[in-house]
């Protein structure tokens, strides 16, 4: 019998080695100055690799500019690489690896104005899009794919000439390549529609197209869904055709996520947003498009490892390593992920509650993490200090306005 490892045991990631197999999931973390990493987003990822984390991810890398579902996300380009390498540097330096993660939002586009139909498996009314003017959608043809697969490719390779050791290509939560793996958007006829297989046909691509370019040097990680949870979205049942062909592709990991931002956040997050919070920061009338967002989900009240029943399927059904996510909070947590066969163990809100949870994990010091799962700290993306806890001292703005490698 194999023996179960601790999660403060090394890993091996493709190319790489993780010292512990702890990583920090990418959220969207609001600190960006025109298209690049802040001094803010240095900070938080150096706290979070001095507390302990075997990996961080930096959230939504544009691989485009209209790619960006808000404008203050970055966009992975050449001119940002001295930003980049700051990041990486800073991580490095406290014994952490750094992840970035690549995202094209296809019709999800809420914050930026796109002249013209913004791309997507399918074309039709975008409601994602109503506040920004983005009301319609197209469908991508074979150039579109060619043109998106060769951006993700070279966003990948600005990654690796920064420094930087991983990229995580993100296919859930309803951004460009969910668009095409979910049945909710994807009504193709062709070969990139229909059966799983097919919905799985273009970001498989687009992974094995990163693989090639970075993959000796870097490893490649894909996010995908365990389910959509809104009905005539993807199911578990796909969920194990995604992980099976994007294994054959050649993901070194995949890390299991789930939910759509319109369509099921408190599926996603495995509790409801906090309105109050984000009418706070955002103000009564930004603030009403995402109260209607909301209007008539349902109550969803908080439980640790909520994805794990989802999760476990997959996991007897693929030999690609996984990384759990979904309510991880606890050292018993971690190590019920380990038990189970997952390779690693992904958090989020509990990190940024304690950016040295992983060291007091292993310390001994704490075995539970002190977060609420409030979700609080899910507003403050859209604030100029950027993401925190509030139960924490709120983050320096000042640190947010200056680029990372200046």
């Amino acid at each position: 019998m194999a023996t179960i490892p601790s999660p403060f045991d090394p890993l091996q990631l493709g190319p790489i080695t993780l010292r512990n197999r702890f990583i920090k999931s990418g959220a969207n973390e609001g600190m960006v100055v025109d298209g690049a990493p802040s001094k803010a987003l240095v900070k938080h990822h150096r706290d979070l690799a001095a507390g302990g984390v075997g990996m961080s991810t930096a959230a939504y890398g544009a691989v485009s500019s209209i790619g960006r579902t808000l404008p203050n996300q970055v966009w992975i380009r050449p001119d940002i690489i001295p930003d980049l390498k700051a990041l990486a540097d800073a991580v490095h330096a406290e014994g952490g690896k750094m992840s970035y993660q690549l995202t094209h939002g296809g019709l999800f586009v809420t914050g930026i104005k796109v002249q013209g139909r913004l791309m997507s498996a399918c074309s039709g009314f975008n409601k994602a899009g109503l506040l920004s003017g983005n009301w319609w959608s197209r469908a991508m043809n074979e150039d579109d794919m060619a043109q998106v697969i060769g951006e993700f490719a070279a966003a990948a390779r600005v990654c690796r000439e920064a420094g930087l050791d991983a990229v995580e290509l993100h296919m859930g939560h309803g951004y460009l390549l969910n668009q095409f793996l979910s049945p909710f958007n994807n009504k193709r006829r062709d070969q990139y529609g229909g059966s799983a297989e097919n919905r799985a046909r273009f970001p498989a691509a687009v992974l094995a197209a990163v693989k090639a370019a970075v993959g000796k040097d870097m490893a490649v990680l894909a996010k995908i869904n365990v389910s959509d949870g809104v009905k005539g979205g993807a199911t578990v049942e796909d969920a194990i055709v995604t992980a099976n062909i994007l294994d054959q592709a050649g993901a070194d990991m995949l890390v299991l996520s789930g939910g759509r931002n319109v369509e099921s956040g408190a599926f996603m997050f495995g509790s409801n947003h906090n309105v109050e919070e984000m009418e706070k920061v955002l103000g009564k009338k930004a603030s009403i498009a995402f109260k209607l967002s909301q209007f008539g989900a349902p109550k969803v009240t908080f439980k640790e490892m909520y994805f794990l029943e989802y999760s476990r399927q997959i996991r007897a059904a693929t030999k690609v390593a996984l990384g759990y996510l979904g309510g991880a909070k606890s050292l018993a947590n971690a190590q019920t992920a380990m038990q189970d066969g997952f390779e690693a163990v992904v958090m989020a809100r509990a990190l940024i509650h304690d950016t040295g949870l992983v060291n007091k994990f292993k310390s001994g010091e704490l075995t539970q993490s002190g977060c609420t799962n409030c979700n609080r700290c899910v507003p403050y993306i859209y604030h100029p200090a950027g993401t925190w806890c509030v139960m924490n001292p709120p983050n320096d703005p000042a640190l947010n306005r200056v680029r990372a490698a200046a």
